[in-house]
């Protein structure tokens, strides 16, 4: 059993080791998480897959199953269906496309659903390794002649959708402890088939809401209005910071600190954990705005009454005061404005 550190997302064997002792110490996947600085949702899936009511967790047993679970073969449709891969590989001796050909499968053989394939299966039975269900020598029969094929973007480059963007790693240490009001994290919740969308500001001292209305589009530019329109509203205490994830709809960050002067972080990618707070607020949200359901039906009358009832709801965080009252609290603190000074 191979026990190096595995690369990205996977949890290698001496985290699980960490798991096991943790679990069964009584640690919650929370604390765990935060130890292995990973999401607790990875914990939880971990657990909840290597441990059973007569087997308790084990860091060998959970890591065996991984590797087995990483290496097993799931066969090709073209490499298990012998008159598929015949009829595929005469089409492409005749000069079609992969395309082409998955294209014609659904003519050809209406009523034969065994008879299909994407053009990107065929793609990959000729170029990748392992997946050589057609015959390599057939590649020279597409348009290009290439022995391989090439991406798109040079291999290791990855697309900056968002340029001069400032990861959370850079964002000043006295956001963490939630001290000093001001500090914002933000998303948008997204209607059925993420045609419409609703943006939420949380402050993460008080979990105050603001909520943006995009009644139309949810592009940069809408995202960048509203904000823009929602941080002029501030008193100038509360412009700290905004913590917000790698969506495209935040293109245009530099054009809202230019005009509100609220600097912009980055979280890392695939890691909500970094928003906490925003990410709570958008699932008690969902009360509101079911998922499935168009967002664009909803006035700015509709969001200002929904984010009027969250502020007011008392909060267990707080030590059952409303968010409303929080806020209120350390802004009429009468040093507010001078810690927030220092904090910048």
């Amino acid at each position: 059993m191979d026990l190096a550190e595995p690369q990205g997302r996977y949890l290698s064997f001496a985290e699980r080791e960490t798991v096991m002792v943790m679990h069964a110490q009584g640690a919650s996947m929370r604390a765990i998480a935060r130890e292995l600085d990973r999401s607790p949702s990875t914990v939880s899936r971990e657990l909840g897959r290597n441990t059973s009511r007569t087997a308790p967790y084990r860091a060998s047993t959970a890591h065996g199953l991984a590797e087995s679970r990483a290496r097993r073969p799931k066969p090709t449709r073209l490499a298990g269906n012998e008159r598929l891969r015949e009829h595929v590989q005469h089409k492409l001796l005749e000069r079609l496309s992969p395309e082409q050909i998955a294209a014609r499968l659904v003519v050809d053989f209406p009523d034969e659903p065994e008879m299909r394939v994407s053009h990107e299966t065929i793609y990959r039975a000729l170029f990748v390794l392992g997946r050589g269900a057609l015959r390599r020598e057939l590649a020279a029969c597409l348009r290009t002649g290439r022995a391989m094929r090439t991406p798109r973007h040079p291999v290791g480059a990855r697309r900056e959708l968002i340029k001069n963007k400032v990861m959370i790693s850079e964002r000043p240490a006295e956001v963490e402890d939630r001290a000093v009001p001001g500090h914002w994290e933000g998303d948008l919740v997204l209607g059925t088939g993420n045609r419409s969308a609703i943006g939420t500001l949380v402050e993460r001292s008080t979990r105050f809401v603001m909520l943006l209305h995009l009644p139309g589009r949810h592009g940069a530019e809408d995202v960048r209005e509203a904000m823009t329109a929602a941080i002029e509203r501030m008193t100038v205490a509360l412009r700290g910071s905004l913590t917000w994830d790698q969506g495209i709809e935040m293109a245009r960050h530099r054009e809202i600190t230019v005009e509100t002067g609220l600097p912009i972080y980055f979280c890392d990618p695939a890691s909500p954990w970094q928003r906490g707070s925003n990410e709570n607020t958008n699932g008690l949200l969902r009360q509101y705005f079911p998922k499935g359901t168009s967002l664009a039906k909803h006035s700015a009358e509709d969001l200002e009454l929904v984010a009027d009832q969250l502020n007011r709801r008392p909060r267990k965080t707080l030590g059952w005061k409303t968010p409303a009252e929080a806020l209120s609290d350390l802004l009429s603190e009468p040093d507010t404005d001078q810690r927030v000074a220092t904090a910048h």
